[in-house]
């Protein structure tokens, strides 16, 4: 086991880091999340054109990108296309399902019920949790907004 003082560690730290050429990585997120983003739109006006109402087709597209992420990601294409991308497929919901599938797909070894079953929650509960927490707090704010 090794001593080091927080100087030392640090300089083997940046040692060890690789430098990031933000002036490459940042517009190259920008562009390939804006294309999920158009994707998406695509997605929606295709529905709405095979008769659906903009709720059931913005519904259709959000699924749609999570079943293709998912797709990608049991292929193993969806983190050659985020090595490229960083954040841009992390941000838009692909990336929440990447993250669910990367789970699902690591424990699948240990069975469809503790493996599959509960590891696919690892990454998914959370948000929930905190998506349901926070629409019931803004729930409660609202009500009492209209109150006064």
């Amino acid at each position: 086991m090794m001593n080091l003082t927080t100087q030392e560690y640090e300089k083997l730290n940046q040692q060890a880091s690789k430098n990031t050429k933000s002036y490459i990585t940042i517009p190259k997120a920008f562009v390939i999340g804006g294309l999920i983003c158009v994707l998406g739109q695509i997605f929606i006006d295709l529905y709405q054109h095979w008769g659906m109402t903009q709720m059931i087709a913005s519904t259709l597209s959000s699924m749609t990108l999570v079943f293709l992420a998912a797709l990608l990601t049991g292929l193993n294409l969806f983190h050659k296309i985020a090595k490229h991308a960083g954040a841009g497929t992390l941000v838009p919901i692909t990336g929440f399902s990447n993250a669910v599938t990367c789970a699902a797909m690591e424990f699948k070894s240990e069975g469809w019920i503790l493996g599959l079953g509960a590891k696919i929650f690892t990454i998914a509960g959370p948000v929930i949790v905190y998506g349901l927490l926070a629409s019931a707090l803004y729930g409660v704010i609202l009500c009492i907004f209209k109150l006064f």
